[in-house]
């Protein structure tokens, strides 16, 4: 399995170089540059051809590639023109909200998805079948920014004052005060150390940070607030993994082992759950795959409509002010993410499947 796992590494690394190429290249062939995306009508020649030579943004863009990839491979992503700050710091203090939103709204996802598709495929062609695939089907016609719009005002401004009532945007409530989990272990961390920066990226999750911390009135307001983005964000993948799920059962129970576990007379619970159901999850692991990283590219929008302080919104400003690093780190990150999700979803793979080895 480890020499698998190293090979799979190695032939990963000339994609994420060209998807890394790719972005690079793009960025700069746009029409329009950072200083007068920055400055507007107060930019002038003089102040624009100042600040392209000063970051090197007249040379040949082979010649700036080669810069960069030196920076990369030393930790070091470049510094954010818009915000003055180094993109790795602000991918710090933006990546856990994404991630978080992304990872409670594959949950829902999950949890939902699956089991509706399982029931509508025990009961196939019933009106429960009917009833979630009509379901599924509009669930992937919603967009996600509508939906949210949607779910924040019934939550929000419908069902105000009621038990129903959820909070429309922002990631805790006001006056809430967050104490990050190192500092209630009284870890005498040094700033700036890896140590320090890998444990404030954590304890930026409100809800990891809670549990660590044992501060559940946190954990409580934080999966509150997270309810309205996770469902918005979730839904179209709930309805995909649904739809999958019915599928991929319905071919399964179909199978002749199926109707001899059956005629053996073992209840239905059993068949379904320890004959059909492993055997249906080899597509499944796919889709929720796929699934997790297109939460993270979705979360740009939701992130937008719930007022959330995440990497969507800093992406979208850095795009608009021709803001190079923040969206070259960004593409970095989700491209490692992926390698690493192809990695897990091989193997999951073969330990689903016997037939597969890992060689």
């Amino acid at each position: 399995m480890t020499t698998y796992i190293l090979r799979r590494i190695l032939l990963s690394i000339p994609v994420l170089f060209g998807i890394l190429f790719v972005t690079f290249a793009l960025g700069r062939l746009i029409p329009g540059d950072p200083c007068r995306a920055m400055l507007g009508e107060k930019a002038t020649d003089a102040v624009c051809n100042e600040f392209i030579h000063r970051h090197g943004l007249d040379q040949p863009i082979l010649v700036q590639f080669g810069h960069y990839i030196i920076e990369v491979t030393h930790g070091d992503f470049g510094r954010s023109f818009r915000f003055s700050k180094p993109v790795t710091e602000l991918l710090i203090e933006r990546l856990p909200i994404t991630i978080e939103l992304s990872i409670a709204a594959l949950l829902v996802s999950i949890l939902v998805g699956i089991p509706l598709g399982v029931i509508s495929a025990i009961r196939h062609n019933s009106w429960v079948d009917v009833v979630t695939m009509l379901w599924a089907n509009t669930g992937v016609s919603m967009p996600v920014f509508w939906l949210g719009l949607m779910l924040a005002y019934v939550f929000a401004l419908a069902l105000k004052d009621t038990p129903f009532q959820l909070p429309p945007s922002g990631r805790l409530s006001p006056g809430l005060i967050t104490v990050p989990f190192y500092d209630v272990w009284k870890l005498n961390l040094i700033q700036g150390t890896t140590a320090f920066t890998i444990l404030d990226f954590f304890s930026r999750m409100n809800i990891l940070n809670g549990l660590l911390s044992s501060n559940f009135k946190l954990v409580g307001d934080a999966i509150k607030h997270l309810i309205l983005p996770a469902v918005a964000l979730g839904t179209i993948p709930m309805a995909i993994i649904a739809r999958m799920t019915r599928s991929s059962m319905l071919e399964v129970l179909g199978q002749d082992y199926i109707r001899t576990a059956r005629a053996k007379g073992l209840r239905q619970r059993v068949v379904v759950m320890k004959h059909a159901f492993r055997n249906a999850l080899l597509p499944l692991v796919t889709v929720i795959g796929l699934s997790l990283g297109g939460l993270l590219g979705g979360a740009v929008l939701t992130e937008t409509v719930f007022n959330l302080s995440g990497v969507g919104r800093i992406l979208y400003e850095a795009i608009t002010a021709r803001d190079y690093g923040i969206v070259q780190a960004f593409t970095v990150v989700i491209a490692i993410f992926f390698v690493m999700l192809n990695l897990i979803v091989d193997i999951s793979y073969a330990y689903l499947d016997p037939r597969i080895r890992l060689d």
